[in-house]
């Protein structure tokens, strides 16, 4: 065989090797593939292999076959009691008809965008229809449904279908925070002061309750302080009384003793008074218990 023959034999080789990789193509256990003959859909593959198509005539589209996710830009929604809320929510979803998908928006980046407003849209109109004390209770599993399906209704017919809708964060913004704050400092104070108030009634209370027992206490102490003095005062003069009568010169004479102490105790005590007075008269010789000698 001459040269020239040889170079007809490699064109040969080279062409039906460029026509049989344009004829195969490989689709993943991750992907789902859309066959096109001049940007018209012939036929989609979803099962992973090798397939066939016509060379230079048609060409294939890959798309995603997992489960995507779509993180929703922070939203301010205003519940049905008119608070305001700051919500920032992601979904969860997949291509399920890539036909539809690719007449509908033709590229991820599209569906994305087409995705975010539904999600947005339906996320004010479940959230905007319940007060937000049902969003911050058990009842947000169940608004989580709602919006789900809502918005899997509406992505159906762009080939697509939600698989789960969470809301991330849900915070109040930074003007209610603001005033919430203001307002929680504010009904603090006003519960403090009055904690203060009945705490301060109730230690007057307790403290007048106890001035009025302590003075209860002491006027019974010096009834009974009185009551026993007496009664040693009774006892005492009935003693007094049984010695006077039993010995009346001897009785005179201690309590003569008695006076001179109390009367003559005192280191710069001074009395004038008559010798023969009454009150010195145990002094004289006269005076003298028994017939004692008198006092010097």
């Amino acid at each position: 065989m001459n040269r020239t023959t040889w170079t007809v034999l490699a064109v040969i080789v080279v062409a039906l090797g460029v026509v049989g990789f344009s004829s195969t193509f490989t689709v993943h256990q991750t992907e789902q593939a859309l066959v096109l003959q001049f940007g018209d859909p012939k036929r989609v593959v979803t099962e992973p292999g090798l397939n066939l198509k016509l060379p230079f005539v048609q060409n294939v589209v890959s798309f995603d076959n997992r489960i995507l996710g779509l993180d929703a830009p922070a939203e301010e929604i205003i519940a049905s009691d008119q608070k305001r809320l700051v919500v920032d929510a992601f979904m969860r979803y997949r291509i399920v008809d890539p036909l539809g998908f690719y007449k509908a928006v033709g590229s991820d980046e599209v569906a994305r965008a087409r995705l975010t407003g539904v999600l947005i849209s339906n996320l004010r109109r479940v959230l905007g229809s319940v007060p937000l004390a049902n969003l911050l209770s058990g009842e947000r599993g169940t608004l989580m449904l709602r919006i789900r399906d809502l918005v899997n209704g509406e992505a159906k017919q762009f080939g697509m279908a939600a698989v789960d809708v969470r809301i991330k964060r849900a915070d109040l913004p930074e003007a209610n925070n603001q005033a919430i704050y203001g307002r929680m400092n504010t009904e603090r104070d006003r519960e403090a002061r009055e904690f203060r108030a009945q705490g301060a009634e109730i230690s007057q209370r307790i403290k007048s309750r106890a001035d009025r027992e302590k003075t209860v206490l002491l006027a019974e102490a010096r009834k009974r302080a009185q009551i026993l003095r007496g009664e040693g005062d009774a006892t005492r003069n009935h003693i007094f009384a049984e010695a006077y009568n039993r010995d009346p010169e001897f009785f005179a004479f201690y309590r003569s003793m008695q006076a001179y102490t109390e009367a003559l105790g005192g280191k710069d005590t001074t009395i004038v008074l008559s010798p023969e007075g009454e009150f010195f008269r145990f002094f004289r010789g006269t005076g003298a218990v028994g017939g004692a000698a008198a006092l010097p």
